[in-house]
């Protein structure tokens, strides 16, 4: 009976930040110790007389500049080291920012210039984006700094979304097709690209890394979930592709079926971050606090300087900016891009848009891989992958729903097949709570083979009418 069970020493008065640990049987039969935070405790309070809820929104000693407001050139200095060496080289990218902006009001009719130029410009402002987010971050509680470090991240994920879903129809290049291949693209980018390259960064200076089974497992149940909710709307088109009703009317039913789904995608992301933030914070705020102590550079990223909270939203708001424009000099020339230079809507989308678009949460979550921070480096990737698949996905087909515009979730069967073998796969390497640079490598294979797979996948016969060789179908191959 549960009355029978001892309950868990409380802890001494005015040690409100203790960690006390609660016992669980795993499948295996075996105890393992499982975190919990006090903050998880009715009325916890901490050594000022703070409560819980009090102690969530506190701003965090590390995160103290020792300043106020903006002082434009340590706020430059600070910006152009950024968090990583690889961030710092990144920031050698900056000057092309302004030269992708000239050339493409100087030289509209350099189409292959401007994309490249406007390609290569948006690392540095994702860059710049990540680690504004990632100072903010440290202003407060380890979980909604992970949360506001995934979701400041994937602001220029949506602005790319939102940027492809208002273009007018265009003959030329089938812009709905873009958007429902990036999707899944963005999803395969972090969950093998980015997962197998932490990795493998981890394991250049150790044999083997653990990560706690409440991150790996919450993750991979809610990739299944929405692995699942994604593949719906296909499943209904093609199963009943052969039927006698009429294709217009089987692309509005999966279109119906499309937004329905979106919307319980974007409930279940809502109540995952409900879970994190309010009824299970504490046991996600004590491994991160465990994960902290193991930072191999703990030691210099207390010491070096911080932006204000002043410098961080401003350079926020000038790297989003910044991204606006440039995603919508990227997205201009797509259509010639697709057309004279003969490269597939299913490479465009599933391979070069989220390379690009997820740029400052990979080089976040490597880093933080490679200084023995595995847990938070799962939580970027996972995090990451979840917001794509659960939150600005849907949210885009609620955007183009509101818009008139035929966006739902009935994507390509491959582009299905090989995000649920995707998702089967990392499950699989997680499922253990260790990695190692093998695993990291086999990843990044399977990444490679899914890029090469669609570098040779023709467009689809649609709006563009080129594509897809055979013609004549309905929009999108289905």
């Amino acid at each position: 009976m549960a009355a029978s069970q001892p309950s868990p020493p409380s802890s001494p008065p005015g040690d409100g930040a203790a960690v006390v640990t609660e016992r669980a049987v795993s499948k295996s039969g075996s105890h393992t110790e499982l975190p919990v935070h006090q903050g998880d405790v009715a009325g916890a309070r901490d050594g000022n007389g703070r409560s819980s809820k009090a102690q969530l929104f506190s701003v965090k000693g590390a995160g103290e500049s020792g300043r106020s407001g903006i002082h434009p050139l340590r706020f430059f200095r600070i910006a152009f080291r950024s968090s990583s060496k690889v961030s710092s080289i990144v920031n050698i990218l900056w000057p092309i920012v302004p030269a992708a902006i000239a050339v493409r009001y100087a030289l509209p009719d350099n189409h292959l210039t401007i994309f490249i130029l406007a390609y290569i410009a948006m690392v540095p402002c994702a860059n710049l984006i990540g680690f504004a987010g990632q100072e903010l971050a440290r202003k407060v509680p380890h979980v909604f700094g992970v949360l506001t470090e995934t979701t400041i991240g994937s602001v220029v994920e949506i602005i790319l979304f939102m940027v492809l879903i208002t273009r007018p129809e265009d003959p030329r290049v089938d812009y709905v097709q873009v958007i429902k291949a990036a999707i899944l693209g963005s999803v395969l980018a972090t969950m093998l690209l980015c997962l197998g390259l932490c990795f493998i960064a981890g394991g250049l200076r150790r044999h083997e890394q653990t990560f706690n089974e409440a991150v790996s497992e919450a993750g991979s149940g809610l990739l299944l979930t929405a692995g699942f909710g994604l593949a719906i709307p296909t499943v209904f088109e093609h199963s009943l592709s052969s039927s006698t009703l009429p294709a217009d009317e089987l692309e509005s039913k999966s279109i119906d079926i499309s937004r329905i789904t979106a919307i319980l995608l974007i409930v279940a992301y809502l109540v995952f971050i409900f879970y994190q933030t309010r009824t299970h914070h504490g046991i996600y705020d004590a491994i991160f606090e465990d994960d902290e102590k193991k930072d191999h550079d703990r030691a210099r990223d207390l010491r070096k300087e911080k932006l204000t909270f002043t410098e961080c939203v401003a350079a926020l708001a000038v790297s989003v900016a910044l991204v606006t424009i440039i995603a919508i000099a990227l997205v201009d020339q797509i259509h010639y891009v697709v057309e004279d230079r003969h490269v597939s809507d299913a490479f465009l989308g599933l391979i070069l848009v989220p390379l690009v678009e997820k740029a400052a949460e990979h080089l976040t979550a490597i880093d933080e891989a490679y200084d023995n921070q595995m847990n938070f480096a799962l939580s970027h990737v996972l995090g990451a992958t979840l917001q794509t698949a659960l939150f600005n996905g849907p949210l885009v087909v609620v955007v183009g729903w509101g818009l008139g515009k035929p966006m739902g979730l009935n994507f390509e069967v491959f582009d299905l097949a090989v995000l649920l073998l995707a998702i089967l796969t990392v499950g699989n390497f997680l499922r253990d709570q260790k990695s190692n640079y093998l695993e990291g490598f086999l990843c990044v294979i399977v990444y490679v083979a899914v890029a090469v797979a669609a570098a040779y996948y023709p467009n689809p016969p649609g709006p563009h009418g080129e594509g897809g060789e055979g013609g004549g179908a309905v929009e999108g191959g289905h």
